[in-house]
């Protein structure tokens, strides 16, 4: 085993000098960032919206089946997502249903860990922020019980998912808990948004057929 009590400092390949750990036998052995990486559960990748960030859960596997953690606050806040999880929902749809895009305005806005436990689902954010850069455009991932990747998305986004597989159940925490006065969506094929859903005949309820565009959804994100 490595020896982890005395840090030296190496140069990296670039000449820079980073921290090490120290092996048993006093040589060099991984950074300090190799070694958090290796024990770390999660990778973390930002999508085409920086905001917007795919997770990658480490599995472990055997003979007995698999384990995985599914959210530990030390890591996502080391990756910036320090929100506190207040509310656990989770949901069944058949296959070409489309649930969005939603969302709750402030002051009961809404960041969401969403995953897709049983199935295959299209999960969709669209960043409705006023002010930000990439103000209508959208980002999105497919999320499945065989790669058991994760969407972050934070306050200040719409949501919405396609159901791709037979069936599909999708649990998602929330930072903040529902709250009817504040909730209010935006039409799933909004032409301004142009998301490139994979059909154009989607299940959708009588709630999301009128939900107003973009331009005229009641947004209080600046």
């Amino acid at each position: 085993m490595e020896n982890e009590g005395r840090f030296i400092k190496r140069p990296d390949v670039k000449g820079e000098w980073k921290e090490a750990l120290l092996n048993t036998n006093g040589q060099p052995g991984k950074t300090i960032k190799e070694k958090i990486k290796k024990i770390m559960s999660f990778e973390f990748k930002n999508t085409n919206i920086t905001d917007v960030i795919l997770i990658k859960p480490k599995i472990f596997k055997d003979e007995r089946g698999f384990f995985i953690e599914t959210y530990k606050y030390s890591e996502f806040s080391s990756y910036g997502i320090k929100e506190q999880f207040v509310q656990d929902n989770h949901s069944r749809s058949s296959k070409g249903v489309l649930r969005g895009l939603h969302y709750q305005k402030n002051p009961a806005a809404q960041g969401k860990l969403v995953r897709c436990t049983e199935g295959e689902i299209f999960d969709v954010a669209v960043d409705i922020r006023k002010s930000s850069p990439s103000y209508g455009k959208w980002a999105g991932a497919i999320l499945s019980e065989e790669n058991r990747e994760m969407l972050y998305i934070p306050p200040g986004f719409a949501h919405g998912f396609l159901v791709l597989s037979d069936f599909a159940e999708v649990l998602y925490k929330t930072t903040e808990e529902y709250s009817p006065e504040n909730d209010r969506g935006i039409f799933w094929n909004d032409p301004s948004i142009a998301i490139k859903w994979s059909t154009d005949n989607p299940v959708v309820s009588e709630k999301d057929k009128i939900l107003p565009l973009l331009e005229e959804a009641d947004n209080n994100f600046v």
